[in-house]
């Protein structure tokens, strides 16, 4: 049955993962602030890593892979990522800092736990080491190719970043304005679309990886900064 119709599945699949980070975020922060509310968003990350596997184990009926990094990926992902990272402290430092209201950022903070310091560590080396792995793992590896069933590669590129986006900017909404979350947003997209580009090309996750991380590093940096000094 699923065989048949490659195009439905592959919009099948976008449909049930798609939405699932946004309703997660929508409930932790806005729904459910509490216990409650990361639960549901734990059980969202757990969709977004079962479904890809049970699909390529179930429906695309293929093996799961595991490739170590070439020595190619290793450095274009530590070139991009180092470049990633000075642009954002860079576009923070010209733009971000002026437009972000640092009470408002610290109370949000605040009402899900994370002006804790020690939260703030753990939650940082899982959301740089492991989140972004798990990001590259479904935005990538298997949304790009999804919609890559279904349009072309270029436009597969801009889709997959906007699916990536969404549930960003649903998140980013509950700590800045419009104007810092629509600087925000476009870095995501165009973040979402460079790693998108690089899977096209390497046919790997490790470029997209080890640049996400450098990214991430830089996100931290100025959320530590926002909340602690």
């Amino acid at each position: 049955m699923f065989k048949s119709n490659p195009n439905r599945n592959a919009l099948l699949a976008l449909l049930l993962l798609v939405p699932v980070p946004s309703f997660g975020i929508v409930t932790q922060m806005y729904i459910l602030p509490g216990f409650q509310g990361h639960l549901v968003a734990l059980l969202s990350k757990i969709w977004l890593l079962v479904l890809p596997i049970i699909w390529l184990l179930f429906v695309d009926k293929e093996n799961l892979k595991f490739e170590y990094p070439k020595r190619r990926d290793l450095l274009a992902g530590v070139g991009l990522g180092l470049l990633m990272l000075c642009i954002i402290l860079i576009v923070y430092w010209l733009l971000g800092a002026k437009w972000i209201d640092i009470e408002y950022v610290r109370d949000r903070a605040k009402q899900i736990g994370l002006n804790s310091f020690l939260i703030y560590l753990v939650g940082s080396v899982y959301w740089i080491f492991v989140n972004s792995l798990l990001e590259e793992f479904v935005w990538r590896w298997f949304v790009y190719r999804k919609c890559e069933m279904l349009v072309s590669s270029p436009l597969a590129i801009v889709l997959s970043a906007l699916f990536f986006t969404i549930h960003h900017i649903v998140g980013l909404a509950a700590y800045f304005d419009w104007r810092a979350t629509t600087l925000c947003s476009l870095g995501v997209f165009l973040a979402g679309a460079v790693w998108s580009w690089c899977y096209l090309n390497y046919c790997s996750i490790w470029p997209g990886y080890i640049s996400h991380i450098f990214a991430d590093i830089a996100i931290f940096l100025i959320g530590w900064q926002l909340i602690f000094t």
